[in-house]
């Protein structure tokens, strides 16, 4: 899917991948369509499985909220990469199975990163914020950030993503707080 868009999306394609015929798949899922609607409906649940993976790597939750928000520059490895999930987003946003699996595996992230932003607090990175809002901007951003990287190409998806997310969560760290008050006490 990242490789080719909807238009070039086929079950041939699917099969060849699959290293079965292509009359497996269609006897499987029926049409291109009910196959795609299938794997929207696979995703529910992957969040929690990546920020798993990451809990077991990182202590901070901070730290795992935004290494779970690096995850989607893997969408993005090319310019081209990221049109071809754009034109797979039209689907996900006009077909009605697809998008209700789409609204659910976002609100599944930005839970996901909501309960880290509230650890953050708890673990004292973060000063107080409203978590569930915090977390919506960050979701948007991501999309944001890597449409803007597909546009300007500069460095990696990742890269450029990394730098977005900071910038947005260094008014909430607490080390940046306090930095904040030691220059304004120095005046």
């Amino acid at each position: 899917m990242q490789r080719v868009g909807p238009a070039k999306f086929t079950l041939q394609l699917v099969a060849n991948e699959a290293g079965i015929s292509a009359p497996t798949v269609i006897q499987r899922f029926g049409s291109k369509q009910a196959l795609l609607r299938r794997m929207s409906a696979g995703t529910r649940g992957m969040g929690a499985a990546i920020v798993s993976a990451l809990r077991e790597r990182h202590a901070s939750p901070v730290v795992v909220a935004r290494e779970f928000l690096l995850c989607f520059a893997e969408m993005a490895r090319t310019p081209k990469e990221m049109a071809h999930h754009l034109s797979w987003l039209q689907l996900d946003l006009t077909d009605p199975v697809m998008h209700r699996h789409f609204v659910q595996l976002s609100q599944e992230n930005e839970a996901l990163v909501a309960a880290l932003l509230d650890e953050g607090v708890v673990a004292g990175e973060l000063l107080a914020l409203d978590a569930p809002a915090v977390a919506r901007l960050l979701n948007a951003l991501v999309s944001g950030s890597l449409l803007s990287w597909a546009a300007h190409r500069d460095g990696t998806a990742r890269s450029w993503l990394k730098r977005d997310i900071d910038l947005a969560l260094q008014p909430y760290r607490v080390l940046a707080s306090a930095d904040r008050r030691s220059r304004r006490q120095a005046r």
